[in-house]
């Protein structure tokens, strides 16, 4: 069984159907991308996987456990965490203190003994912020902790936000155009830092991106959507070369 398996997926919105038919399949552990041109229906099939919107049709599995019906707080307890198009970080919060909002799904405490401000309560706080810390150092943002998260510079906004879904310790992380609005530099440093991840973390990771050099350096497996429906599946070099897929998106590129 996939790790992530998804059934015949449609979503209608009135008479327009945004996703339409959508059948994949994601193992542990692998890098697939998810690729179409403008309005293809990609952050739309992200947001039907992860609870944003309900399915018109179709089932979505995770290990196992039907996601259908399941609310977004729900589905991320469960091992699905994503970043977004637009950054939506707290940007009056610290760096520290996003992340530990990431984690808070694991903290422990009663709310008993929260409201007391109880022993046990300081206890999981410290280990939590010591978390934190140990996961901001691998990205190398331990010495931005205390700043505020409005004040980095974009590309480690995008960063930060990526260790914020980490926090929750995911089964899938689904990266929806991470490196839009970078520079050449930044998206060299993003392409370091998702092969870091999928090594370090042993996750699955499913990229939504136009930087076309990016997904053919860094993924496995390509799926391509247009006007909601996929119309290949393969990998980067099969990719390259379907013909269908070099009319509706490539172009040139190919």
């Amino acid at each position: 069984m996939a790790l992530l398996e998804v059934k015949n997926l449609t979503k209608n919105f009135g008479g327009l159907t945004a996703v339409g038919d959508v059948t994949m399949e994601l193992e542990k552990g692998e890098l697939v991308g998810l690729i179409g041109p403008n309005g293809a229906g990609k952050t739309t099939l992200f947001n039907l996987l992860t609870g944003v919107y309900e399915p018109s049709e179709g089932t979505v599995t995770l290990d196992g456990q039907l996601l259908n019906g399941k609310a977004p707080y729900k589905i991320a307890s469960m091992g699905l965490a994503r970043t977004f198009q637009n950054i939506r970080l707290f940007k009056d919060m610290t760096v520290l203190d996003n992340v530990l909002v990431g984690m808070s799904n694991h903290h422990s405490s009663h709310a008993f003994s929260a409201f007391l401000r109880l022993p046990k309560y300081y206890l999981s706080e410290a280990e939590l912020k010591e978390k934190a810390l140990e996961l901001l150092s691998i990205f190398n943002l331990q010495d931005d902790a205390e700043t505020l998260a409005k004040n980095l510079p974009y590309g480690q906004q995008r960063r930060l936000e990526i260790v914020r879904a980490l926090a929750t310790e995911p089964k899938i992380l689904f990266l929806d155009e991470p490196a839009a609005g970078m520079n050449p530099q930044e998206t060299a440093e993003l392409t370091q830092l998702i092969r870091q991840i999928k090594k370090q973390f042993n996750i699955t990771i499913m990229l939504i991106e136009h930087d076309m050099s990016l997904v053919m350096e860094v993924t496995e497996r390509i799926y391509v959507l247009e006007y909601g429906r996929l119309i290949a599946h393969g990998t980067p070099e099969e990719i390259k070369t379907n013909q269908r897929v070099i009319e509706a998106y490539l172009g040139g590129e190919a």
